[in-house]
């Protein structure tokens, strides 16, 4: 594998372009806004969404499709979840059959409730997909610095092949046969990182954060079970790892919008500010409709959507979720 195709210019589009430099591949980059295909092939980086970090030399970025997936031996989905569907469809002209297409987009479709990987099988039926999730912040590794993923997909050797196309010794590329747990553990953290920081802004102390970490992986867990997955692999770099990154880390913009809801600021005033998607929203919504269709409670997750899509109150909701009764520690999984 020598050349890829990543789709999306934001802050982790961006930084894959790099890691993928490093990695020695071809990269072509595609992004829907001119002033950042210009920014970058005029050398000034993405001050957009990855301000003052120099970009790995020879990206190439374009606004056409067509242009960024020709030749690629692979393709990064790095675009919005909600609006996942909507460009693979859109790339399905331009893909030979068994490319093969990684969703690095961390959340799950709202109203249909779909992982990232079956809304590309989906999009782009021919595709042989992957996912890749794990804890990396998009300016760290724009910068180098050491990180860890997981490439997760039904086909372990597809896996392997596009991990060792991939890695670098600063970009370590792990695999796993599992992309449900790998989705869900990259979905599940920015709703679970959104509760740390009302947690961080109500001076609720650190043993809570530690509760929220713990009762958040219990319910990730249940859903990928309930999904098909392996909860043991929700153990590794695609859920503890990135899940304590996230939900410890101020870089985090699910956790910092968190804290400005904890500090009394409405859903919609905090977004209006940000050209950067928060996921954490919609995949609130996403996680507790498809808890209900799977019979899998997700009290913490369905608590998140309460305040942040629906308008409920953020003490009462913390006085509810408190008041539910503790009971078996692992209850669903054993």
């Amino acid at each position: 594998m020598k050349k890829v195709g990543i789709i999306g210019g934001g802050s982790f589009g961006t930084a894959m372009a790099c890691a993928a430099r490093r990695a020695g591949l071809a990269v072509s980059l595609w992004a829907r806004e001119t002033d950042i295909v210009d920014a970058i092939n005029a050398g000034r980086g993405n001050p957009s969404f990855l301000p003052g970090v120099d970009l790995a030399p020879g990206i190439v970025a374009t606004a056409d499709l067509g242009a960024a997936a020709a030749a690629a031996d692979f393709i990064l989905m790095v675009v919005p979840s909600q609006f996942l569907r909507g460009v693979a469809e859109q790339l399905r002209p331009f893909l030979a059959a068994g490319i093969p297409v990684i969703s690095c987009s961390k959340g799950i479709e709202r109203n249909s409730c779909a992982l990232m990987p079956e809304v590309i099988a989906e999009a782009l039926p021919l595709a042989s997909v992957g996912v890749l999730a794990g804890p990396s912040f998009a300016r760290e590794v724009g910068l180098g610095l050491p990180t860890g993923v997981t490439l997760a997909c039904a086909d372990q050797a597809l896996a392997g092949r596009v991990a060792h196309a991939l890695g670098s010794p600063r970009f370590r590329v792990y695999t796993s046969g599992d992309p449900i747990s790998a989705t869900i553990g990259g979905a599940f953290k920015n709703v679970l990182a959104i509760a740390c920081g009302i947690a961080i802004a109500r001076d609720m102390g650190e043993n809570v954060r530690g509760l929220l970490i713990a009762r958040g992986l219990h319910e990730m867990a249940c859903i990928a079970r309930a999904k098909g997955g392996d909860p043991l692999n929700l153990m590794g770099l695609a859920g503890s790892g990135d899940v304590t990154l996230t939900c410890m880390g101020t870089q985090s913009r699910n956790t910092t919008f968190g804290i400005a809801l904890g500090q009394g600021r409405s859903p919609a005033q905090i977004l209006a500010e940000r050209r950067v998607v928060t996921e954490g929203v919609q995949t609130a919504a996403s996680i507790s409709a498809l808890g209900r269709r799977l019979g899998v409670p997700v009290p913490l997750a369905s608590a998140v959507n309460r305040i942040v899509n629906e308008g409920a109150g953020i003490d009462a909701t913390i006085e509810e979720l408190l008041a539910l009764p503790a009971g078996p520690e692992l209850a669903g999984l054993t």
